[in-house]
């Protein structure tokens, strides 16, 4: 008979925000210099999120959990950063009918390639909308997670299109 081993009680892995409207989760804490963009960029945009680090390989219990979870407490996208196998978004996806944006983290073995090719070959059926490795796929997640919600809601289509006023007003006609 194998034993399966008693879970230990896991330290707290993320603040609960009332009502997140976007789930950000990470599949270890070193993806947070980069993810650290997307919950930024929402931010800025006024849009409530919750952010969370779950690995699909090593905590995917407590990942079940928390995409039920925060989905129940109104999580409409979810964005999930990963490196190297790039399996927790199509782990996420798997488990909701939402959208969820996948954000390759660079790697140290090919620069992040790996993780794009892993977050873009998911099976029929299990979409991923992946962005670019890095910094802009984090950043631009955000943006395209605002753009989806800004199809209903019109307080968030106007932030946006204030953020891209903004955007285009920062860059000079002439270079100085």
């Amino acid at each position: 008979m194998v034993r399966k081993p008693t879970p230990k009680k896991s330290r707290r892995t993320t603040s609960k925000t009332k009502n997140p409207l976007v789930g950000i989760v990470m599949g270890s804490q070193s993806d947070w210099e980069i993810m650290r963009h997307a919950a930024d960029t929402l931010k800025k945009l006024g849009i409530p999120n919750e952010v969370a680090v779950h690995s699909a390989h090593r905590t995917p219990e407590r990942l079940v959990t928390w995409v039920k979870d925060v989905e129940e407490r109104g999580a409409k996208v979810f964005i999930a950063g990963a490196g190297m196998a790039a399996a927790l978004p199509g782990v996420v996806a798997a488990m909701t009918p939402k959208p969820v944006f996948g954000c390759p983290m660079e790697t140290r073995v090919m620069g992040g390639i790996d993780s794009l090719l892993s977050m873009v070959q998911m099976p029929g059926g299990i979409p991923v909308g992946v962005l670019a490795i890095g910094r802009a796929g984090a950043v631009n997640a955000a943006l395209l997670s605002a753009a989806v919600l800004a199809i209903g809601d019109e307080k968030i289509a106007k932030s946006v299109d204030k953020f891209r006023i903004q955007q285009t007003k920062a860059v000079p006609i002439k270079p100085k």
